[in-house]
């Protein structure tokens, strides 16, 4: 009981993952309907579904300057202001091309809270919980993609059924705004800003136990050590290359192994390998929602035992494995004949549990973990950027890609990736477990090798 205030601070923070999830997941569900009014091609299909990727980047791109300047809780009180608005907009669509730039309106508010949120996780969390506290996170994202799932399912029979599909955002975006406007900034940010009775106060809230003074006084090092100049501007040194090739390779991995090509689209891949109608699709597409909802559970119980680089070899492993065998499944659809389906719900649900149990949270929390506070903001922003620039690629090519070369070549593809990620890994990502923020950098600094630390 000793953290209650730090799990509601971290509970209510990651509505934003939520409400991220379900902008992500809904639109699985909702595409089969409004292709049906609007009879869409396969490119028009992936623009549509993609669009709010191109939101994402924009709203990654331009808001970790304005996290460092404004604070992590404005920008996730402006957040949910855009998802309420969006939400709106989206289930007002009067034709697709309005319902594309609302989408891409709601992207923008993805893109922010996809790096604010682990981003004020990681810094208000005590270095024993940070792993479990920013996989809070990832959990929450399971749960709006299977809240948007069960939402699928409910208005499937509905008239206006995607209108109303897109529309039910509206009620977590309010739920976080609220929320958040009760909320503190995090004390490392304070301290940054030297608000520094605000981070005394603050610190005393999350961790009752630790001594604020020498917390602060470490942050104050932090800093003064990243100030490399007499005049305190930053500059970019050669050692702060090392954590960026972590951070956005390791969204590579989290992306271009295929995961949302799952997410965005369960019910075509299903509709494609059997199942007859829209509403069996999606009823099994949900049953792959509740999955991922439940195994993400097992990732924050061991991030902080295991550590991150055991769950990432175990869940990458997993990963290509489901792949090769769901590739293998369409190779051999003629064989398979009505089986197919039942392999790839197989191959859908092992796919789901090795990826909730590793890449899913461990990529979040890896980027909340490794840069250095001065330019944690903007760096954040910028694996930010590359998680959903990878993700536009991924998912605009894949309806294309499962039409021109069929499921098993794409299916394998991703399977490759995933064998040449588990190799990243070893070479370039850290195990952070235990570690403080401060000696996360200083490593760093030290020139230490991402193998030894």
């Amino acid at each position: 009981m000793r953290y209650i205030w730090l799990y509601v601070v971290a509970v209510i923070a990651s509505l934003g993952g939520l409400l991220s999830g379900y902008d992500t997941g809904v639109i699985s569900g909702a595409l089969l309907f409004i292709n049906e009014n609007w009879d869409l091609s396969d490119s028009v299909q992936g623009i549509l579904v993609s669009s709010v990727l191109i939101g994402a980047v924009i709203g990654a791109a331009v808001n970790g300057v304005l996290a460092d300047i404004f604070g992590r809780r404005k920008i996730i009180i402006a957040t949910a202001v855009i998802f309420i608005l969006g939400s709106v907009l989206c289930a007002l669509a009067s034709n697709i091309y309005i319902l594309i730039l609302s989408r891409i309106f709601v992207g923008f508010a993805v893109g922010i809270v996809n790096f604010v949120v682990p981003l004020y996780l990681s810094e208000v969390s005590p270095k024993h919980l940070r792993g479990t506290l920013v996989s809070l996170y990832q959990w929450a994202i399971t749960a709006g993609i299977l809240f948007s799932y069960f939402i699928n399912a409910v208005f499937a029979h509905a008239v206006y059924n995607w209108r109303w599909m897109l529309f039910a955002g509206v009620l977590p975006s309010m739920v976080l705004l609220i929320g958040m406007l009760f909320m503190s900034d995090t004390p490392r940010w304070l301290v940054s800003k030297n608000k520094i009775d605000e981070a005394e106060k603050v610190f005393s809230k999350i961790e009752p136990d630790i001594d604020a003074k020498l917390e602060i006084q470490n942050i104050k090092n932090s800093l003064s050590a990243a100030d490399e100049s007499q005049n305190k501007h930053f500059r970019f040194k050669k050692w702060m290359i090392a954590p960026f090739i972590a951070g956005i390779g390791i969204m590579f991995a989290q992306i271009c192994t295929g995961i949302n090509t799952i997410i965005y689209y369960a019910p075509t891949i299903f509709k494609y390998a059997g199942f007859d109608s829209n509403i069996s699709a999606i009823y099994a597409t949900t049953g792959i929602g509740i999955v991922n909802f439940l195994m993400t559970v097992v990732a924050i119980y061991f991030t902080d035992r295991l550590g991150r680089k055991p769950l990432l070899y175990f869940g990458l492993s997993g990963v290509m494995l489901s792949l090769i065998a769901l590739g293998t499944s369409f190779s051999f659809a003629g064989i398979l004949g009505a089986g197919l389906k039942w392999v790839a719900v197989g191959s859908l649900v092992t796919y789901i549990v090795c990826f909730a149990m590793s890449l899913g949270p461990v990529g979040w929390i890896l980027v909340s973990e490794i840069f250095p506070l001065k330019i944690r903001g903007v760096a954040m922003s910028i694996c930010t950027v590359s998680n959903f620039a990878f993700n536009f690629f991924v998912v605009a090519s894949f309806p294309v890609l499962l039409n021109r070369i069929g499921g098993a070549f794409t299916f394998w593809l991703f399977g490759l990736v995933s064998l040449l990620c588990i190799i990243f890994v070893y070479f370039y990502i850290p195990e952070t477990k235990g570690i403080s923020l401060e000696e996360i950098e200083s490593n760093w600094r030290k020139g230490i090798k991402p193998r030894k630390f």
